[in-house]
């Protein structure tokens, strides 16, 4: 018996050691708050820990991580379900299987002191915008909940300056302003700003942050592997926020402003506990708002492009 036991040990020492499977994940923007469950679950090892070798790329062109996960290159990209929506219709080969931010972050912003108390106000005003089409729908939306609509205001593509257009009144409102961010980055200018919601005026609930993959490789079990960890480091995170903070900003100390600490402070309640869960009614709601908006022209079956992992 003894000798079976050496000749055991002996066989797993010859073994070679358990490759950590690698997962290269592209994020939508440079590393931000928003980005807190995955920089967490590095950091601290629990992507290790798991078996998984994961590596995060910030993109050169926020437009690309969807587009290259669709051309095989990266294995899941950082992505917004609006645009998912509008890439699954144009032949995109994705697939949902998670969620950062289950909430909109997106908002119309004005002034705080400013002559716009009211979304009825926007009349004749100028508004600017970042990105045509789906903000314009929302922004249509939201007019609509007034009697108004895009007719009524004067738009202007302010290339995503949201907060120095505000600023120096080049523009009376804004869409496309993340709450999390343009709201504190006007207080801390002196210029307190007032955001109306989407969710709260015409437009249908929907996640902000979603994690995609190319829809051949949804059966890959490393990704359900990848999921768990991320519910583990938001639950923890949510914690121990304070705790939280310093590992993410030690691991990115140029982050480490009042920007980016109120930033973190206004993302936490935003995170999905429970990223992998799917609600599928509220995405059929929303892909019905995106056909009525223009957007889209069918709504798709729900498992065509979003899916609860197993």
């Amino acid at each position: 018996m003894r000798t079976l036991v050496i000749l055991f040990s002996l066989l797993l020492a010859c073994l070679p050691a358990r490759a950590d499977e690698k997962i290269t994940v592209l994020l939508d923007w440079f590393v931000n708050p928003d980005h807190a469950p995955l920089i967490i679950a590095q950091q601290r090892g629990m992507f290790n820990e798991a078996g998984l070798d994961v590596t995060l790329v910030p993109p050169a062109d926020p437009s690309a991580p969807p587009r290259l996960i669709a051309s095989g290159e990266g294995d899941i990209a950082i992505s917004y379900q609006p645009q998912l929506h509008m890439q699954v219709e144009q032949g995109l080969p994705l697939v949902r299987i998670g969620t950062i931010a289950e909430t909109p972050l997106n908002s119309l912003v004005v002034l705080k002191d400013g002559p716009v108390k009211s979304i009825a106000d926007l009349k004749g005003k100028t508004v600017g915008f970042s990105v045509g089409g789906f903000e314009d729908a929302v922004l249509g939306a939201m007019l609509a909940t007034e009697g108004l609509s895009l007719e009524d205001v004067k738009l202007v593509n302010i290339n995503f300056s949201l907060s120095p257009s505000l600023i120096t009144g080049n523009v009376d409102a804004v869409i496309g302003a993340f709450r999390n961010f343009e709201l504190n980055q006007l207080d801390l200018e002196g210029k307190p700003g007032l955001a109306f919601y989407p969710e709260e005026n015409g437009v249908p609930v929907y996640d902000e942050l979603i994690l995609v993959v190319h829809k051949d490789r949804i059966k890959e079990p490393q990704f359900r592997t990848f999921m768990d960890v991320v519910e583990q480091a938001t639950l923890w995170l949510t914690n121990h926020p304070d705790e939280a903070w310093g590992v993410f900003i030690k691991a990115h100390p140029d982050l480490d402003n009042p920007l980016n600490q109120r930033a973190w402070r206004d993302t936490l309640p935003r995170f999905a506990k429970r990223p992998a869960a799917l609600d599928t009614n509220r995405y059929n709601r929303f892909a019905k708002f995106m056909v009525s908006s223009g957007l889209t022209k069918t709504v798709p079956t729900i498992e065509s492009y979003a899916i609860e992992l197993e």
